[in-house]
């Protein structure tokens, strides 16, 4: 059958229109568009996020966005999902737009390696946000100092508990830097004390995780004082499941989200080692901005913490 030509024309409008997307994902959460950014005249910087499903990093965009918004850059945001082989096939998709800088939280601190080289070939500097990425070397990297917000929290549970007590730790995404790093502070602070991780698991920073491995582990171990979680959607996932159970167990979190710090207040968790995400957004954008007017920048730049706690 012959396809009549303004079908055909269409067709092929369609389809040029999906290439800009990646893999699976509809069009990206956007603030501006790389064709609108070069009509405006304005540099673009890409950001791609591991995932807008939770709040710590839908906050990091949003200081990222007034950041773009003060410094009179186009902000293009692509959401992973969690899911490294879409990240970086984002990346790349940012790549064959030609932003000027790629903001990048990784999904996972080594699989984003290739991606990270394949900007700098195409000459787009890659900052690191709250992540790192594993053997390479970009403009700039922005984070809280994981080690030592571990090392807070393990401190924290030592003089609460007098340094007596076993502990259950729910891990992050294995593979990320800050699950590492915040493994580390903890488990090295923790060694050096009368207390004990009597059960380790990863919940993949995941409220509903959180929820169904420290219900399993807390059957499994009886004997428990407290839970320590590497993010706050993971120590809300096991405040669910303290509910209703007749016994005290402190849960210290990790990142200072809204929810987390609510919880605090309401003495359903202890305590939460509290980041600052707007910051890290807001520092990105003014630093992308730096390297986009050929300024130097700093190789790490750290973002404080504090310890979040009722009183």
């Amino acid at each position: 059958m012959r396809i009549p030509g303004f079908l055909t024309a269409a067709a092929v409008t369609l389809l040029a229109a999906c290439s800009q997307q990646g893999p699976g994902e509809s069009a990206p959460a956007t603030s501006g568009t790389a064709a609108g950014a070069a009509s405006s005249g304005k540099p673009v910087v890409g950001l791609a996020l591991s995932t807008q499903n939770n709040p710590f990093f839908v906050e990091l965009k949003d200081g990222a966005q007034k950041a773009a918004n003060d410094a009179g850059v186009n902000l293009l945001v692509v959401d992973a999902q969690d899911d490294p082989a879409r990240q970086i096939s984002s990346v790349e998709d940012l790549i064959q737009r030609r932003v000027s800088v790629i903001l990048l939280n990784p999904t996972d601190s080594s699989a984003l390696a290739g991606a990270v080289q394949s900007a700098q070939r195409a000459n787009i500097p890659v900052v690191t946000l709250d992540r790192g990425v594993d053997g390479v070397d970009v403009a700039s990297h922005i984070a809280s100092d994981n080690v030592a917000g571990g090392k807070m929290a393990a401190d924290y549970l030592a003089k609460a508990l007098g340094g007596k007590g076993n502990i259950i730790e729910l891990q992050g995404v294995a593979g990320t830097s800050a699950a590492r790093e915040r493994g580390k502070g903890f488990d090295d602070a923790i060694a050096g004390t009368g207390m004990k991780i009597v059960a380790s698991q990863p919940a993949n920073f995941d409220r509903a995780q959180g929820l169904s491995v420290s219900e399993n582990l807390l059957q499994a171990h009886g004997d428990v004082q407290a839970i320590f979680a590497q993010n706050d959607e993971m120590a809300l996932g096991a405040v669910q499941a303290l509910a209703g159970k007749n016994k005290k167990v402190l849960v210290v979190g990790f990142d200072g989200t809204p929810d987390g710090k609510t919880a605090v207040q309401n003495g359903t968790m202890a305590a939460t080692v509290a980041q600052q995400p707007e910051e890290i957004g807001r520092l990105g954008v003014e630093t992308a901005k730096k390297l986009i007017d050929k300024q130097p920048v700093e190789k790490s730049i750290a973002v404080p913490l504090k310890l979040l706690t009722k009183e």
